[in-house]
């Protein structure tokens, strides 16, 4: 397929600045073999009891940092963790910086370039390492919020909060798994009373899922590696609810991938911990997820596909004209939708 069957025409003004408050008042867009028009507030409703909520403990770390390398200035978003003091990061001006240069952030953090990829892609090794480096990022670093959300005059006070979702645990993510920031400790209180139950997985979002796709033929994309885990109790919970016919409901598209990416091909699921660049398209045949709870992506986004592959692309294009013609908020910030997977052909 091509990139160009996944565009489609966004006015500007549907992309949400600021998130909705309190959260789960948020619209919700329930895309089945109809389309209904919710708020978050709705889910319990919208599921069974004996379904199993799966959703990302990842916590945000303030991952962009700006600093000097001599008289140039240079600012850094890291995205994936290689060891205690190494990051991979993206730079700019990436071109400018060579191996071995070093980059001074603040009188107590710099970090030495280690290498250098495509697209701006560099290596770091940080003059503090473990919790002293992780505190040291709490210092100096921003909220690595996406380019869309505009924030001219720096983050806004609420960001470091707005951008961190009630299920955030595990240090590590540089993007918000974004379905999770609708919940609300009330809404979860009426998910347990409906018998829903919940578990975690853990996948450290990178800043890898903004990059646009630039190939055309969406087989020469290549997807970054982001690392993640399932642990043995999460596992046992999916065979569990399986067994006694609930629906697996991934709370965003990475709970998904991590689901998908740990699924043995008969639909077992076993623990996992390491990377994965799953880089899931139409086609693809899932065999864990029923029900994906997910935001409005990006027209040509590796996250549209993959929610074409979910749902179907053509039901897709008509889900998200119906949402931008009924004034639905798109992205990070913006509402969501609950969507049934397609039937296999």
């Amino acid at each position: 397929m091509r990139t160009a069957d996944f565009d489609f025409d966004l006015p500007p003004d549907r992309i949400a600045d600021q998130p909705a408050r309190p959260r789960d008042a948020a619209r919700l867009l329930h895309v089945g073999d109809t389309f209904a028009d919710h708020i978050v507030r709705d889910l319990p409703g919208l599921l069974n009891p004996g379904d199993l909520l799966v959703y990302n403990d990842t916590r945000v770390i303030p991952a962009r940092l700006t600093g000097r390398r001599g008289e140039v200035r240079v600012e850094v978003t890291l995205h994936k963790r290689e060891g205690a003091d190494t990051w991979h990061a993206f730079a700019k001006p990436g071109k400018r910086l060579r191996v071995g240069d070093t980059i001074a952030f603040a009188p107590d953090l710099s970090a030495e370039v280690r290498g250098k990829r495509e697209g701006g892609d560099v290596e770091l090794r940080f003059s503090v390492a473990g919790s002293d480096l992780m505190a040291a990022l709490h210092r100096h670093g921003v909220m690595p919020l996406p380019p869309y959300i505009r924030r001219p005059d720096g983050e806004d006070a609420a960001d470091r909060d707005d951008y961190q979702t009630v299920f955030a645990a595990r240090e590590g993510a540089v993007a918000a798994p974004t379905a999770g920031l609708h919940f609300t400790p009330g809404l979860l209180a009426r998910l347990d009373e409906r018998g829903i139950r919940r578990v975690p997985v853990t996948l450290h979002v990178g800043a890898g899922t903004f990059l646009p796709v630039k190939v055309e033929d969406i087989r020469d994309h290549r997807m970054h590696a982001e690392w993640g885990e399932i642990g043995r109790e999460t596992a046992e919970a999916v065979a569990e609810a399986r067994r006694a016919g609930g629906r697996v409901v991934a709370v965003g598209t990475t709970s998904l991938r991590l689901l998908e990416s740990a699924a043995a091909e008969d639909g077992t699921l076993a623990p996992f911990s390491g990377d994965t660049d799953i880089f899931i398209t139409p086609g693809y045949r899932f065999k864990i997820v029923d029900l994906l709870l997910t935001n409005f992506h990006l027209p040509r986004s590796t996250l549209f596909m993959l929610v074409s592959a979910f749902a179907g692309l053509d039901r897709m294009r008509a889900a998200y004209a119906h949402a931008i013609a009924s004034g639905y908020r798109f992205y990070s910030y913006g509402d969501t939708s609950l969507l049934e997977r397609a039937p296999r052909e």
